[in-house]
């Protein structure tokens, strides 16, 4: 009689105890059916779940593991870091040293505050955004996911530059008001609610390559528009690059646009895995920030010594020359060849990379907004999640969500990916 699995039991146990058996919906694989894998272990690019099935990983941690899990040179500054104690919730100069390593990398930024999470760093943003400019409107835009603040848990309003309306329960309509919801890539509809709302917008945020509808780009055009707008009308830009930041590149998707954004929201790879985040900009904009000006941001684990430890051995290994050149060919060739897989057994497909991230849709052509997303064939997804997953390919148990490739990924690995998905196109 064969054992029983042990996912199902540990499902089993922690919805019991937690809310839906997991601490961040999406992991609950609701959007796929089935259980969720419990991960038991990870090394390079792997991991390994409760069965001790091991899965090539395309999750990544949701975008931190660039260098893979278990990098030597990284868990050799963590394991230095921890002896050296926790947290002391006063400075140190690790945080520093990260600070200073974030700066030389992102030229738009010349001073940064360290927090612990991508949710807390947009929140913050926003604040200093509205503190900084003395308004009170927020621009954001269909698809793009800036955390679960309360401004910014959105949907679009009922007309065209009308304000949004709240999508979670406990967020009352008054909270939204001044959050007006666009869509992406709409340069016209960008126009008009400046021309209808420019003087008293405070910022505009964006993911100007948007990891959260799956992958989708700002045009160069659009872009370049929401920093002419920006400029014009006294509003500051912030680009969210929690997702992006060091992942599309060294300099993360403002590097890759050219464009130079106000305020810029990082995370994920900047903690190499562990709880890290960041904001920052010009430092006529930062100084608003407490203790020296009257916007005010705290946190007891902010900057925390292990975590920063983790971040700056992380960022040390990511700049070495032609770390992002190597990524990025893997990831071509990983998008490239299920482009291909696709193609050979009349599948719809389209798929697009930049760095080490990357996206796919099941449909003919890539989508430019929200609303074209929304008509992936929902179905054929699960199958092929669940395909891939029996396969031994983990990849993110939901159409809307962004893939990551590491620098642990073997050609060997991509070329298993790829015959894994010819498999399920074939069967399909």
């Amino acid at each position: 009689m064969p054992s029983a699995d042990q996912n199902d039991l540990l499902f089993d146990r922690a919805r019991a105890v937690i809310p839906g058996g997991v601490n961040s919906p999406v992991r609950a694989f609701k959007a796929v059916g089935g259980t969720p894998r419990f991960i038991r272990r990870a090394e390079g690019a792997y991991f390994w779940d409760a069965d001790d099935r091991r899965y090539i990983d395309y999750i990544g941690s949701w975008g931190p593991m660039i260098l893979g899990h278990g990098h030597p040179a990284v868990v050799e500054a963590v394991q230095k870091a921890v002896l050296e104690g926790f947290s002391y919730g006063a400075p140190t100069e690790r945080e520093i040293e990260l600070a200073e390593a974030i700066l030389a990398l992102v030229p738009s930024m010349e001073m940064v505050r360290l927090v612990s999470s991508g949710t807390e760093a947009a929140m913050s943003a926003l604040r200093l955004a509205r503190g900084a400019t003395g308004r009170k409107h927020i621009i954001k835009f269909e698809g793009c996911y800036h955390g679960h603040a309360d401004a910014l848990l959105v949907k679009a309003g009922s007309g065209l530059a009308t304000f949004g309306h709240p999508t979670s329960a406990g967020v009352p309509p008054e909270v939204t008001q001044h959050t007006l919801v666009l869509e992406y890539n709409n340069i016209a509809q960008l126009e008009e609610a400046f021309a209808l709302h420019g003087n008293d917008i405070a910022g505009l945020m964006i993911e100007a390559i948007a990891g959260n509808m799956n992958f989708v780009r700002a045009t160069p055009e659009f872009a370049r528009r929401c920093r002419e707008l920006c400029t014009q009308h006294g509003a500051l830009l912030i680009f969210d690059e929690v997702m992006t930041g060091f992942r599309v590149g060294l300099h993360g998707a403002q590097g890759v646009l050219g464009i130079r954004p106000d305020l810029t929201v990082l995370g994920k790879v900047i903690g190499g895995g562990m709880p890290l985040a960041a904001f920052g900009g010009p430092r006529a904009i930062m100084e608003q920030l407490a203790p020296l000006g009257p916007v005010y941001q705290a946190g007891t684990l902010s900057g925390n010594p292990v975590a920063t430890a983790c971040g700056l051995a992380t960022l040390k290994e990511i700049a070495k020359p032609g770390f992002y050149e190597a990524l990025a060919a893997k990831t071509r060739a990983l998008v490239d060849g299920l482009k291909a897989a696709a193609a050979a057994e009349g599948q719809p497909f389209s798929a697009d990379s930049e760095g080490g991230m990357f996206g796919f849709f099941l449909m003919d052509e890539l989508p430019q907004n929200y609303a074209t997303v929304m008509t992936t064939d929902g179905a054929k997804f699960n199958t092929l999640f669940h395909g891939l997953l029996a396969r031994g390919v983990y990849i993110a148990p939901a159409l809307y969500e962004a893939g990551f490739v590491s620098a642990a990924h073997s050609d060997a690995d991509i070329a298993a990916t790829i015959e894994a998905a010819r498999q399920v196109f074939q069967a399909a």
